[in-house]
Parts: structure tokens; C-alpha cells; sequence
């Protein structure tokens, strides 16, 4: 093996080396939530109300950037996995068309002959059909400059797959930073939010839960869209449910299944859900995937009207970082936030930005 060669093959392997060391290494940033005020006397309980909801709110923005920043981690990390195989293979094709350049080379030289069946066997398509009958000399030159122009290509394909790698490699790098950064964002706003809870006296909670079920009745008169009259039975769990037949059916009897679990940012069940965890677990359930993020349920799905809403569907909320599965009745089931469990709610507790179909 010449000095030239054998560098190239050093470093080929150094490169596919070094992406699985920084891939291993990859470090995961912990965070500590900082401090936050404790519920004053002077506050109302309409400002503490709103206080909460924001934070929940953002903590919620903030869980579906961690869910999209994981889901494209995990398509990268399996893409990066790919390449490195495709870069084994590469490396041993050039390794073994450097041992038929040797050979054939020393053939050429000592005049000998060139056994052509081996070369056609990795070269040509179709190895029954070598050549037995060409001259020793012209086979020998033809072998030899088919074996060079094989390794060139080898060596251009190994770079790209080195360049792609490492492109993929970046692109992991700043996923995992992005999940990092949301992350911490998530922790920071529960804990505010847990510690402003945690610091409410026993008539600011009862004031509370006063106030959010006045909220839920007074959505319930705002639904506009069918069943407004809330008076459409089903079979069933969930009172004003209505029929839902097909896929639909399962994903809503699957979701309906996990009410009282806890919402857990991130979490896709068995014994916890975030938000879009639980929809698209259910529609998964139902035999038909579809996006695991609500603002990718909201820009994939077939869209449809308000108007023409029905049990199954998913009702995408604020700035499509909510989602819920309409059950009938101007009613949903969704997994509503930190502290909370999976729950029954009004269809218009909260601002809707459209609707969306899983399955058609």
C-alpha cells in the first residue's frame, strides 16, 4: 500500500470514527427552575387565574417545541445510523477494489495472467459472462482501468456519505439543543406556576375552581358548531356523546379510556399523555398514524369546517399548540395541561383555530 493510499483509508475510517465518538458524547444539560413570587393578598382571583394560565400556557408552547425537536432528533439519529452503515460498505468496496488494483497491476507488469472472473464477480452485473477468450495483455489493461475508475467513484461516494454524515450530525447536535433549551423553558413555567398553586390559602382555591367552572358553562353556551343544543346521545362513556363509526370510533373509545390519567409533557401513554400524545396515540390505536405534534397535526391533516365537525376529529387550539378529539355534543377529550388529568371540556373553552380529519 502506498503512503497516498493508505492515508486516504486512515482518514475515511478516522472520519466514521469521530461521528459515532461525537454521537456517544453528546452532552444533555440538566436545569434548575429558578425561584418565582408567592400569591399576594392583593391580588384578585381573576389576575392569579390568568397568572396560571399564562404560565401554563407557555409551558405548553415550550412542550411542543420539546416534541418537535424530538421527533426530528429521532429521524436524524435513525438517518445518521444509515449512513454509517452505507459508509462500512463503501470503505470495504474500496478496500477491495485497492487489493484488484494491486493485483491487477502486478500482472500488467509481470506480463502474467489475469484471472478476469474475479474482477467481473465484484464489477460487472452479470459474472457468468466473463471474458475467458481476450488476450492476457488486453485484459489485464482493461481490468486495470476499470478497477481505477471504480475506485474513484468509490472514493468520490465515500466522501459524499462522510459530507452527509457529518451534515446530519450538525443537524442532531442542534436538535438536541433545541429539546435542551425547551426544556428548561417547561420546567421554569411549572415551577412558577406549581409554586404560585402551592402558596394559595384554602378560599383562593375554593374561589378558583369556582371561577374555571363558570368558565366551562359559559363556553358550553358559546359552542356554535353541530350538537349546540348539547342534546346528542351515543353509545358509549361521555354524556351528549355522539356516534362516531369506523377508525373514528376507536381512536375516541381509546381516548375516552384514558380519562382521570395524568397530563405528563412529552408523554404518549400508556399511563400519561401530553396533548397531541394523546390524540395521535389514539388515531394510532385506530390503525391509522398520523403526526405526533399538534401544530404538525394542524399542517398535515385534511382540514374541515366547524360546522361540520364530528366525533374523531381534532379541534387545534391557540396558535395550534393545543389540541383535543371532538367526542360530540360541542364536547372534547384532551389532556389539558401540567397538574391536570385526562378530562372531558367544553369545545369552546378555548380559542379554536381550525379543525382537522385523521383518516380520510
Amino acid at each position: 500500500m502506498n503512503v497516498s493510499t493508505g492515508g486516504r483509508r486512515l482518514r475515511g475510517r478516522a472520519a466514521i470514527a469521530a461521528l459515532v465518538c461525537a454521537i456517544t458524547l453528546l452532552p444533555g444539560p440538566s436545569y434548575a427552575a429558578p425561584g418565582a413570587p408567592d400569591p399576594g393578598d392583593d391580588q384578585s382571583i381573576e389576575d392569579i387565574h390568568n397568572e396560571l394560565n399564562g404560565l401554563y400556557r407557555e409551558a405548553e408552547v415550550a412542550t411542543e417545541a420539546y416534541n418537535t425537536a424530538d421527533v426530528k432528533a429521532t429521524e436524524q439519529e435513525k438517518r445518521l445510523t444509515s449512513l454509517r452503515k452505507d459508509l462500512a460498505r463503501t470503505e470495504s468496496r474500496l478496500d477491495d477494489l485497492h487489493d484488484l488494483a494491486g493485483a491487477a497491476a502486478r500482472t500488467q507488469y509481470r506480463g502474467g495472467n489475469l484471472d478476469s472472473t474475479g474482477i467481473q464477480l465484484l464489477l460487472g452485473d452479470h459474472p457468468d459472462q466473463a471474458l475467458n477468450d481476450a488476450s492476457q495483455a488486453r485484459q489485464a489493461l482493461r481490468s486495470l482501468v476499470n478497477v481505477s475508475e471504480s475506485q474513484q467513484s468509490a472514493r468520490a461516494e465515500l466522501d459524499r456519505q462522510t459530507d452527509a454524515a457529518a451534515e446530519k450530525l450538525r443537524e442532531l447536535k442542534s436538535s438536541r439543543a433545541n429539546k435542551a433549551e425547551a426544556k428548561g423553558k417547561i420546567e421554569k413555567k411549572i415551577a412558577e406556576a406549581e409554586r404560585i398553586e402551592a402558596g394559595l390559602k384554602k378560599e383562593q382555591t375554593r374561589k378558583l375552581a369556582q371561577l374555571e367552572k363558570e368558565e366551562a358553562q359559559q363556553a358550553k353556551s358559546e359552542w356554535t358548531g353541530p350538537d349546540s343544543g348539547g342534546t346528542s346521545t351515543g353509545s358509549g362513556s361521555g354524556g351528549g356523546r355522539a356516534k362516531a363509526s369506523g377508525a373514528a370510533a376507536k381512536a375516541v373509545d381509546f381516548a375516552m379510556a384514558q380519562t382521570g390519567k395524568p397530563y405528563v409533557w412529552g408523554a404518549v401513554g400508556p399511563s400519561s399523555y401530553d396533548c397531541s400524545g394523546l390524540t395521535s396515540t389514539a388515531w394510532a390505536a385506530a390503525g391509522h398514524p398520523i403526526p405526533r405534534t399538534s401544530q404538525a397535526q394542524w399542517q398535515g391533516l385534511t382540514r374541515v369546517s366547524l360546522a361540520s365537525v364530528q366525533p374523531g376529529d381534532l379541534i387545534i387550539y391557540y396558535d395550534a399548540t393545543h389540541v383535543g378529539m371532538y367526542i360530540g355534543g360541542g364536547q372534547i377529550v384532551h389532556a389539558p395541561r401540567p397538574g391536570r388529568t385526562v378530562t372531558i371540556a367544553p369545545a369552546a373553552s378555548m380559542p379554536i383555530v381550525g379543525v382537522v380529519r385523521p383518516g380520510v
